[in-house]
């Protein structure tokens, strides 16, 4: 059933005729000005915003023919290349249990402390294209593979916990909104531009994950430092077939850690594939990435008394109130064989669950569910996609499915239906109630309608929670970070209403993002489906800077070297590096490398001007008395320099390096994370000052971010 004018609310945008409902979604209605919105049979679309479900908080329904025919062709748009993820990386592993959850669930792989089971991890981007750069300003997809003995189970997952939108019928509006413009075909694997922010000026609900993509959280350093999260709530169901609500978090053993926006813009241009170079070599040396899987677990007497709604995609729960358990870790340990066959043929899907897990009523979730095998039949042209290795379970299987384009398995025997008369193998696999998946038994009630639960109606109360919860340094990279996408947006009216949007979330920010686009007169706040809850307090585990690495390991030290260097001091810092379970390059004038003082000769990694400072997580720069002046006048060396103190990195240096800091204008504003380095022992305290990896206190002073 429909919802008439009279059930929603009228919200003032220009000469549209534009109504909230329930759930605070906007509605924009056919007036005179404007054709009414049909299906592609023709057919009028009352309502847009909402699919079908049973009663306000129930499971999406399969009659939804809107829904359905929205989705199918959205997923058709695009062969062979992902609509989203497009740029991906791969790699392969193993989870480890650390012990036995049968009190939670009956998923095997759960059972067993210490079992190990093989993964297949792919890490992607969500806007850009395949030939995109790695360090575009987007949310990371992190989908997690498990090879378990009773079949396939996919977390597909983003390095977000929160989405833009509470139901699946508006994913092609955003994608679609997010994309090239389809007029122009550009930008490619930006946001920065009006009609991105057009769609979430008009859609409240996404405010929330607004503010995460406008935080360090959409360009990280690296896959290996940051955290991956399943989005939605699902459910563990035991042997006796209890339930739990569960929600997914991997976290990284290394610590989290961003660039900055300056940095990630050179990173682009100086390596593209950064991120995927990062993982494949690290991987190669033998530094393999590690994760802890953690559950947060919670009953429905904690769902009915939280404050937002658990099958709202765009909210979370914070670790404050419902800590995550850590119950066991993911190695990878293992490059792909062939990247076409492996990571671009691997097809995740929300739906490959196994026994002892289960879905919610999550609308996002339950449009996910429905539309992903649509995807991997359109990317990989046909149904038998299981059949690729990358696909395909580790365990036994059997089933009655046949022929297709590309059948590599057929039914053995004669039976290809059931149930048959036949017996032993002749008949073929029977079912199994006992072993086999069974869904949970919520029991369901509610008119058929297409509405939204006013508990999905809050819209800026975890914004608001997400940005008090950031430290001084990350709030100003989140104003920064909307100033620059706003002053991408061509349409001014465009740009104060998502401002009017912050003054529901948080005064200052908005009155900053206001500042920096130079707005003549601050605009009204938006009015709210419902007022912003300023009582919430804040989660430290939101931010990254105060979760990041307990050292320098896993990290890189760049090391500008020439002729003369003194070779002690090069073997005290090499050896302070590899004590920290670091890396170390060297970069040189010539990338043929260089002489040490001694006469031992330094392969060098890089050449100057192909290895610039933004490649590594800090800097040292060795140079001879005799040789520095030629360096000096090296343009690539400066800003070698001047780069990693913009982007307030540690840098130590040979004293006769310090010519380089005054032909690049920074000498009198050295600070503490400017370290002289004379001999092995200050090198030692060197290494082991990096693992704050960065100098704050800097930032104001060169304002880069």
């Amino acid at each position: 059933m429909a919802r008439s004018d009279q059930d929603m609310k009228p919200v003032d945008f220009a000469d549209q005729k534009v109504l909230r409902g329930t759930g605070g979604e906007v509605h924009q209605v056919a007036t005179g000005k404007s054709k009414p919105l049909t299906t592609a049979q023709g057919v009028p679309v009352s309502d847009d915003q909402n699919s079908l479900k049973a009663g306000r908080r129930g499971p999406t329904l399969l009659e939804d023919q809107h829904f359905r025919e929205k989705i199918f062709h959205f997923d058709h748009e695009r062969i062979p290349e992902r609509v989203v993820h497009a740029r991906g990386f791969g790699a392969h592993g193993y989870f480890e249990t650390y012990e036995s959850l049968s009190d939670i669930t009956a998923a095997d792989l759960f059972q067993r402390p210490g079992e190990k089971t093989d993964v297949f991890v792919r890490f992607s981007t969500v806007a850009g294209n395949k030939g995109s750069a790695d360090l575009a300003r987007d949310v990371r997809g992190f989908a997690v593979k498990f090879y378990t003995k009773e079949g396939n189970w996919d977390i597909v997952g983003n390095n977000i916990p929160v989405f833009f939108i509470q139901d699946a019928i508006k994913f092609p509006d955003l994608i679609h909104s997010a994309k090239q413009e389809p007029d122009r075909g550009f930008p490619q694997a930006q946001t920065a531009h009006d009609n991105f922010w057009d769609f979430i000026s008009l859609t409240p609900e996404s405010i929330n994950m607004a503010l995460w993509i406008m935080s360090d959280r959409t360009i990280p350093r690296s896959f290996r430092f940051m955290e991956g999260f399943g989005v939605h709530t699902f459910r563990f169901v035991n042997a006796e077939g209890k339930s739990t609500f569960v929600k997914f978090h991997w976290k990284p053993k290394q610590g989290m850690q961003s660039v900055i926006w300056n940095e990630a813009l050179k990173l682009n241009g100086a390596d593209p594939d950064f991120h995927r170079r990062d993982l494949w070599d690290a991987i190669k040396m033998g530094d393999y990435p590690e994760w802890e899987l953690g559950l947060q677990l919670f009953d429905e007497d904690f769902a009915e008394k939280f404050d937002f709604d658990v099958l709202d995609a765009t909210k979370i729960i914070p670790e404050e109130e419902v800590p995550v358990k850590p119950v066991g870790r993911m190695v990878l340990n293992r490059c792909v064989d062939n990247f076409f066959a492996e990571t671009e043929q691997v097809a995740f899907h929300t739906g490959n669950l196994v026994p002892g897990i289960d879905f919610t009523n999550d609308p996002l979730l339950q449009g996910r569910n429905f539309s992903y095998l649509d995807t991997q039949l359109s990317r990989l042209g046909s149904t038998n996609f299981t059949h690729l290795p990358v696909n395909a379970p580790r365990c036994p299987f059997h089933h009655f499915q046949q022929d297709g384009h590309m059948a590599f398995h057929n039914p053995v025997g004669r039976a290809n239906y059931e149930p048959n008369s036949w017996s032993g193998e002749e008949g073929g696999p029977r079912e199994d109630p006992k072993r086999g998946f069974a869904s949970h038994p919520e029991a369901l009630e509610g008119e058929k309608s297409r509405v939204r639960s006013e508990t999905f109606a809050d819209h800026y109360s975890q914004a608001r929670q997400f940005y008090i919860s950031q430290t001084e340094v990350e709030q100003g990279h989140i104003a920064s970070a909307f100033t620059f996408e706003l002053s991408k947006v061509e349409t001014l009216e465009i740009r104060a209403r998502i401002v009017a949007h912050l003054r529901n979330v948080d005064e200052d920010l908005a009155k900053k993002v206001a500042d920096g686009l130079r707005l003549k007169e601050m605009p009204e706040p938006i009015e709210a489906a419902m007022p912003t809850k300023t009582e919430l307090k804040t989660s430290p585990k939101l931010s990254i800077i105060l979760n990041g690495p307990e050292s320098f390991a896993g990290r890189k030290l760049g090391v500008l070297v020439t002729d003369g260097v003194d070779i002690d001091l090069v073997k005290a810092l090499k050896s302070a590096v590899e004590a920290e379970d670091a890396m170390i390059e060297f970069v040189a004038p010539m990338v043929g490398g260089v002489e040490a003082s001694d006469g031992t000769w330094i392969e060098a990694d890089e050449k100057i001007d192909g290895g610039p400072s933004v490649l590594y997580d800090a800097v040292a720069i060795l140079a001879s008395e005799d040789a520095v002046a030629a360096l000096a006048n090296m343009p690539p060396a400066k800003d070698f320099v001047s780069d990693a103190f913009v982007h307030c990195k540690f840098i130590g240096y040979s004293q006769a390096a310090k010519m380089l800091f005054e032909k690049a204008g920074i000498a009198s504003d050295m600070d503490a994370g400017c370290v002289a380095l004379s001999g092995a022992g200050e090198a030692k305290n060197f290494v082991k000052s990096l693992g704050k990896l960065r100098v704050w206190d800097r930032e104001p002073k060169v304002s880069a971010g």
